[in-house]
């Protein structure tokens, strides 16, 4: 049975190792929103680097998942000095699994104050795809598919929570993920 990936990225409004209170509020708040997000029905694993290192998100060894990349406009750093981003790739069993997870617990409380911490870039914040049970998605498959979805708007290969396609390619509907007006991940 396919499984869905989802890829979130995120432009931030201040390096990762700005030593300031919103940073360190950002920072504080990643642990317990993924180990929310891991107990959550529906949710089947995410990219983490190799041996949990925490470090530069591009000299990181991330396995299976792949050398970490991202879209074509983040312009900002990519040194331990200067990396301004947040990035996930994750697995689920479906759209909803996801949607149910990202508006509940330490995650919602989060989104609540994403504007403290992101940028408003004017693109997409993420996208899902479906791929086949046995496969892992890469961080180049999120990156292209978020350009994708950007540049085409929702379809079978690039959509959204709001603007959801089954395995087959047809429209799910809102009922198939959620309301219209779902902010996005």
């Amino acid at each position: 049975m396919p499984r869905a990936a989802l890829y979130t990225f995120g432009v931030l409004k201040s390096p990762l190792a700005d030593p300031g209170p919103l940073t360190r509020a950002l920072q504080d708040s990643g642990e317990p929103v993924y180990r929310a997000v891991a107990r959550h029905p529906g949710y089947l694993a995410r990219a983490e680097a190799v041996g949990g290192d925490q470090g530069n998100h591009f000299d990181s060894d991330w396995g299976v998942w792949g050398e970490f990349v991202v879209p074509a406009w983040y312009t900002k750093g990519r040194t331990a000095d200067t990396v301004a981003l947040a990035a996930t790739l994750s697995l689920w069993t479906d759209p909803r699994s996801a949607f149910d997870a990202v508006l509940s617990g330490p995650h919602r409380r989060a989104l609540n104050r994403r504007a403290d911490w992101f940028e408003r870039t004017g693109h997409p914040r993420h996208v899902f795809w479906w791929v086949a049970d046995d496969a892992t998605p890469r961080w180049q498959d999120g990156v292209s598919r978020l350009e994708h979805l950007r540049d085409h708007g929702p379809a079978p290969h690039a959509f959204t929570f709001p603007h959801p396609f089954t395995p087959e390619g047809t429209p799910a509907g809102r009922e198939g993920v959620g309301p219209r007006s779902t902010p996005a991940a």
